[in-house]
């Protein structure tokens, strides 16, 4: 088993960047397929049309999200947690994936830059431009 960990810092308010992990319209928006999620212990979830799913364990707005995770035919999960630090002029995102199967690591480790993290940077920064000019 391997652990991943990244760090992202996102331009834009707080709000937007926890609804970009929480809401699944806005998940949609940056996904790659139907997302289900709700922001709550407990809840079921599942992303890119139910090729990751898990449970949310912990959940604390604007703070921390812990998930367990299951992608393929994985009998463990492994655990994912995001935490949010306000920083001068940005969000600081803290990403700790841990129990990630060894073969499946280096996918996962690209994917969260291309596919997750990534794409919600792009997205939370492209609006918070928008917001500016408009």
């Amino acid at each position: 088993m391997r652990t991943v960990t990244k760090t992202y810092h996102i331009h834009g308010p707080v709000d937007a960047v926890w609804d970009a992990f929480v809401n699944p319209k806005t998940i949609d928006r940056w996904g790659g397929g139907h997302a289900v999620m709700e922001e709550a212990v407990g809840k079921k979830f599942s992303l890119w049309g139910g090729d990751i799913r898990g449970t949310n364990t912990e959940v604390v707005p604007h703070k921390k999200i812990v998930q367990d995770w299951y992608s393929g035919n994985w009998t463990e999960p492994s655990v994912v947690t995001f935490t949010f630090t306000q920083e001068k002029d940005a969000i600081r995102v803290d990403l700790l994936h841990e129990n990630v199967p060894d073969g499946y690591a280096d996918d996962i480790e690209k994917g969260w830059q291309e596919y997750y993290l990534g794409p919600i940077k792009q997205l939370v920064e492209q609006e918070a431009k928008n917001t500016k000019r408009g």
